[in-house]
């Protein structure tokens, strides 16, 4: 009989450790200390519980998890982690990134119908990223191709207007 390097309880283990650190990056992401995660559910998600399941030391249940998810506003599926343990891809750097200001695109300083599409791109991002910051988000040189041929503008064009509307800036 073969032996396996992981028992069903270390596998336990990492798997609460691997969702503990999901639910530490979402709440430093949103730049939340334990105590605001308190103050601001009303009491409802305790510091020294919430901080016991970011450390694997407890176990989080299906309805607590849903709590958490809906406090953060964030898909529960973005605070699973991987089956596997295969590691998250890393955006590599350089190329004409655009920083999307999401605080100034929901100022609709873009007209509804482009604003809608840009929304649902970007919610599409920070999905797929578990980056929920809320504040801003970068998107790669493809993705402001992608964004300008769905909106059917010129890609330079399009960074023009929205680097000029204050919704963007490239880096």
């Amino acid at each position: 009989m073969e032996s396996s390097d992981t028992t069903p309880a270390d596998a336990s283990d990492r798997y609460a450790v691997e969702l503990g650190d999901r639910l530490r990056n979402v709440r430093q992401q949103q730049q939340l200390s334990l105590h605001d995660v308190e103050a601001n559910s009303d009491g409802e998600l305790k510091a020294s519980v919430v901080g016991a399941y970011e450390r694997g030391e407890r176990a989080v249940s299906v309805s607590r998890l849903r709590a958490l998810a809906d406090f953060y506003r964030v898909p529960v599926s973005s605070l699973l982690p991987t089956t596997g343990g295969a590691p998250r891809p890393t955006a590599r750097r350089g190329g004409d990134r655009l920083v999307i200001d999401l605080t100034a695109l929901n100022l609709q300083v873009v007209p509804d119908d482009e604003r809608e599409i840009i929304e649902r791109y970007v919610g599409a991002i920070q999905a797929q990223r578990g980056d929920y910051n809320g504040r801003v988000l970068t998107v790669r040189a493809s993705d402001v191709r992608a964004l300008a041929a769905v909106l059917d503008r010129d890609v330079p064009e399009f960074r023009e207007h929205l680097t000029t509307v204050g919704v963007a800036r490239t880096v």
